[in-house]
């Protein structure tokens, strides 16, 4: 099969294209025909070796057909979505012809979407439906701030969101995207800055934070929160650098909650993939409520090109590959 290797870590010339044997099917797994998959930052981190874990094949997602599955958990030809368990970390992932992920990371995902459009669902609506309403737990009428909201995954969870009947202020470093978050469904857009616990009108009366700009504005997510509130870090757009001489004493206001969503943890005890409604989710994409068509479609041969937008920042949402 073909397959996109990391050849080494680097630029883009780390990615090369080869041969490799097919899967095999083995118990517990399911082999699948790739139809399409999406394309995550995750992946860029893995090419220029700054995350921990990259397996040779890289790729953390991927929607396709179902060629074997010795336990009988799938049927043989049916659609189906992948997403970690380790794909593209510590087993080869998508960036191939065939990939096989574990049971426990695969989900039916039948619908009449074309493959393009259902790739964009996967890893970024799976991520962003765990963090809205298992640990932040919205609800209708909340208040909750996403920040960095025009990434693929903001503008899933703001979907999410308002389709919850929450009331979302979003944010972006760009003010040209203010109109596109408007039309999602947000309230109001606020310029992202690391000071905008004091410049928003709802301080201190925010039920919760959806973080996606990371370590570098963490704190003042805290800051914003009512007692109770929750802020859920689940991104890193400000970069990965840690949050410096971090004293919960001095920087943290008190009867606050933070935690923390890595979607690495799909397919583990207490995280099961099946607990995030994938299914309905598409329905809701293919009867119109959900935006989620893919910024960008590349084909198989323009890996390097679709990681060069990813890395210029150029992406406006969610990037895909097709075969």
């Amino acid at each position: 099969m073909r397959a996109i290797v990391l050849e080494k870590f680097g630029g883009l010339d780390s990615l090369v294209y080869t041969e490799l044997p097919e899967p095999e099917p083995l118990e517990g797994h399911v082999v699948i025909e790739i139809k399409a998959f999406g394309i995550n930052h995750a992946e860029m981190h893995m090419r220029r070796g700054e995350w921990a874990e990259a397996a040779k094949v890289s790729g953390i997602e991927c929607v396709g057909i179902v060629k074997s599955c010795p336990g009988g958990e799938f049927p043989v030809g049916a659609k189906v979505a992948a997403l970690m368990g380790g794909l593209g970390r510590t087993i080869n992932g998508s960036y191939a012809e065939y990939t096989r992920a574990p049971v426990s990371n695969v989900a039916l995902i039948e619908s009449d979407l074309p493959w393009a459009e259902l790739a964009a669902i996967p890893e970024t609506y799976a991520t962003a439906w765990t963090c809205l309403f298992r640990n932040l737990d919205i609800q209708a009428g909340q208040t909750v701030v996403i920040r960095g909201a025009t990434s693929s995954f903001g503008q899933a969870a703001v979907n999410l969101a308002v389709n919850a009947g929450a009331k979302v202020i979003a944010t972006t470093r760009n003010p040209a995207r203010f109109a596109m978050l408007e039309a999602l469904g947000a309230s109001r857009v606020e310029l992202e800055g690391p000071d905008l616990s004091k410049r928003i009108a709802e301080a201190k009366q925010i039920d919760a934070v959806l973080d996606l700009v990371g370590n570098s504005v963490i704190l003042d997510s805290l800051a914003m929160l009512r007692r109770g509130g929750r802020a859920c870090l689940a991104g890193w757009l400000g970069g990965l650098a840690p949050i410096p001489e971090f004293n919960p004493l001095l920087q943290m206001s008190s009867g606050v909650y933070l935690t923390f969503f890595g979607s690495f943890v799909f397919g583990t005890p207490g995280f099961p993939l099946s607990d995030v409604p994938l299914q309905a989710i598409a329905a809701d994409v293919a009867a119109g409520r959900f935006s989620a068509r893919p910024s960008r479609v590349f084909s198989f041969d323009q890996i390097r090109e679709a990681h060069r937008v990813m890395e210029a920042n150029e992406a406006g949402g969610k990037m895909v590959v097709v075969h």
